[in-house]
C-alpha cells in the first residue's frame, strides 16, 4: 500500500478509492503482504505504463485523437477506454493488450534487466548470497546438508539430457532448472 502510494503521490495525481482500497486489501496485520497478488486499478496500470513509455498525458491524447483531461479520467479510474482506444493505447506503448491491462513495473523491470545483463557481469555475482538475503535457507543448509549424494545425482541428469538431445553444459541445466521450477510449481498447486 506504501508503494501504491508513493507512486499516486510521485505521479502527481489522485488515488481513487479502488485502487486504494485494492493496496489496503493486502496489507495484512499492519504489514504489508508481499506474498499473494496486490489487485491494481486500470486506471494505475494505464498511467504506469504511459509513464514507462516515457510519454506524456498530452502526448499520448494527441496520438489518440481524445483530449488530456480523458487520458487522465482514464488514468484515475473515473472512465474506462473503449476496447478500440485501449488497443491503440498498448500499440502506442508497445505492448499486447493483455500486457497493458495487467501491467506490472516490476516485472517488466526484471525481464528487461535479465536481458541487458551480460554473462560477464552474471559470473561475478556469488548467486547463493545474493538469493541468501531473500532466502536464509540457502545460507544455512551447508551446515546440515551434505550436497554431494544430490549433487552427482543431479550430474547424471545433467549428462542424460546432454547425450539425448545433443544440449551444451549450460542448455542442459537451464533445461534442467526450467524442470525443476515447473515440478516445484505443480507442487505448489497441490
Amino acid at each position: 500500500m506504501a508503494r501504491l502510494l508513493a507512486d499516486c503521490r510521485e505521479f502527481g495525481r489522485k488515488c481513487t478509492a479502488s485502487a486504494v482500497d485494492a493496496a489496503a486489501s493486502a496489507v495484512y496485520n499492519g504489514e504489508e503482504y508481499t506474498k499473494g497478488v496486490v489487485f491494481v486499478s486500470l486506471g494505475s496500470n494505464l498511467c504506469r505504463a504511459r509513464r514507462k513509455s516515457g510519454l506524456s498525458q498530452e502526448a499520448v491524447a494527441e496520438k489518440l485523437g481524445v483530449s488530456r483531461q480523458t487520458i487522465s479520467k482514464w488514468e484515475t479510474d473515473e472512465t474506462l477506454p473503449d476496447i478500440r482506444q485501449s488497443k491503440r493505447m498498448a500499440a502506442l506503448y508497445k505492448l499486447s493488450l493483455d500486457q497493458l491491462i495487467d501491467f506490472d513495473l516490476d516485472v517488466q523491470e526484471v525481464q528487461e534487466a535479465i536481458v541487458r545483463t551480460s554473462d560477464a557481469v552474471t559470473d561475478k555475482i556469488d548467486w547463493t548470497k545474493a538469493w541468501g538475503k531473500k532466502y536464509p535457507v540457502l545460507l544455512s543448509y551447508p551446515e546440515t546438508v551434505d550436497p554431494a549424494p544430490y549433487a552427482r545425482e543431479l550430474a547424471r541428469l545433467l549428462d542424460r539430457l546432454k547425450e539425448a538431445y545433443g544440449y551444451s553444459e549450460l542448455d542442459a541445466m537451464l533445461v534442467l532448472k526450467d524442470i525443476l521450477a515447473k515440478v516445484w510449481q505443480a507442487r505448489k498447486k497441490g
